[in-house]
């Protein structure tokens, strides 16, 4: 699991390209889903926890075709993955 986080201009523009263009090539790259949240605190930022390892999603940052399908949708910077804490029952 990967949970990253990013800025946007519009939420319902980022929700329609990362819900299309942004899954086939997700999905190119091993990932296997998406949730995507908004953060309740900052209007502009999102969360998305995504069934994919840590490869996968370099590899897809990496991919010389992802800036411009996140031109696209409205990214403000580059999504950035959060720092794993450590995994824990109940």
């Amino acid at each position: 699991m990967i949970l990253a986080t990013t800025t946007v201009e519009d939420f319902d523009r980022f929700l329609k390209i990362f819900s299309t263009k942004g899954a086939e090539k997700r999905k190119e790259h091993g990932s296997k889903g998406a949730t995507v949240f908004r953060d309740p605190n900052e209007d502009d930022r999102v969360w998305a926890l995504f069934d994919w390892d840590e490869e996968g999603f370099q590899n897809f940052l990496s991919d010389p075709e992802v800036p411009p399908i996140i031109q696209e949708a409205g990214h403000k910077g580059r999504p950035q993955a959060a720092e794993f804490g450590g995994q824990f029952d109940a």
